[in-house]
């Protein structure tokens, strides 16, 4: 008996110093950048010889994530994880052209960050997005008539939706949500066959095309897809839909890109509304808003496709070997002079 009581004290000691360690760990990459370098000595993980054999989609065709040793290229549940070099752009331009798709583009400027990024979103876009396809932009902003004009290619249109202004930042960000739902059920959800929704506060930098479409598109954040499930930063409070319980989470989603068929999207923002709605009538509000409600859907229904950090990108967080052609990149936060 003594000697049971004995290892059971000595596994939770040492339990609690590998959970201490963790904690360390991730104080440390999160808050010291000189640091935050030795995270890609943290395997992200290897794809299984039999799930890469069977890697495709309707859009890239038949993958090649065996071009792509050292990162993860699929997940658990058998979806491609999309990194450069692992398709082939001019097939799945062709795929995406015989479809005769239309594809939406949504994008949020609320306040200051109208002035301040969306003109080169929208710019860049252009250059980028989605080139050689129909395409149609949604603008969301309580000031339509400061969007700027912006040139646009043949077969490519802009609409301006207004919508309220609400009173602090947390909330627009949380209205987003149930703002997409009502747009995809009326006419964005009519003219697009897919959509994507995204953060203004960033640019295209290269080439985001048809490989990128599937039913539902999550994005990897590029400041977690290399750290251990324990240390993401999911929802942890019970109290709130969003929360995750210890040991569930695959990977870390950002907010700042996701997308889908015109359904799967319908579907994901009526989650992350509902959530919402749920929590503001308790009283509570997840520690990354619409994103942690995100990441909870996105638990609960599998994307189809996962996209690498290269399709968006932060420079501050340096240069990476592995990511090597970078679509979308953050612009610098400057949330003091933007956000009220």
């Amino acid at each position: 008996m003594a000697l049971k009581e004995g290892l059971g004290a000595w596994k939770r000691i040492f339990w609690r110093r590998i959970l201490l360690a963790l904690g360390l760990l991730g104080l440390l990459l999160y808050v010291l950048p000189s640091v935050r370098h030795l995270e890609v000595l943290i395997p992200m993980g290897v794809c299984p010889a039999a799930t890469m054999s069977l890697l495709r989609d309707n859009f890239t065709g038949v993958l090649r994530p065996w071009a792509r040793p050292e990162v993860l290229t699929c997940t658990s549940w058998g979806a491609p994880i999309i990194w450069d070099g692992t398709f082939d752009p001019d097939v799945a331009q062709q795929k995406a052209g015989q479809k005769n798709l239309t594809i939406g583009l949504t994008v949020f400027a609320i306040g200051r960050y109208l002035e301040k990024y969306l003109a080169r979103f929208l710019e860049t876009a252009e250059q980028h997005f989605m080139v050689g396809q129909r395409v149609v932009y949604y603008v969301f902003t309580e000031r339509p008539a400061a969007v700027p004009r912006v040139a646009l290619g043949p077969g490519r249109r802009l609409r301006v939706e207004r919508v309220a202004r609400e009173r602090r930042w947390q909330d627009v960000c949380m209205e987003r949500m149930r703002t997409l739902h009502a747009a995809l059920g009326g006419r964005l959800g009519r003219e697009a066959s897919f959509v994507f929704c995204m953060d203004v506060d960033q640019h295209f930098s290269g080439a985001f095309g048809p490989e990128a479409l599937a039913e539902s598109v999550a994005q990897l954040h590029a400041w977690h897809y290399h750290w251990p499930r324990r240390l993401l930063p999911f929802e942890r409070d019970g109290r709130s839909a969003a929360a995750l319980a210890p040991g569930e989470g695959d990977f870390y989603y950002h907010a700042a890109v996701f997308g889908g068929s015109v359904a799967a999207l319908r579907e994901l923002t009526a989650h992350c509304a509902r959530g919402l709605r749920r929590d503001r009538a308790r009283g509570l509000e997840a520690r990354w808003h619409d994103e942690s409600h995100l990441n909870k859907f996105f638990w609960l229904h599998k994307p189809a496709k996962v996209l690498s950090p290269e399709f968006c990108w932060s420079p501050e967080i340096g240069r990476r070997a592995e990511i090597r052609r970078p679509r979308l990149l953050w612009a610098p936060k400057e949330y003091g002079l933007l956000r009220d």
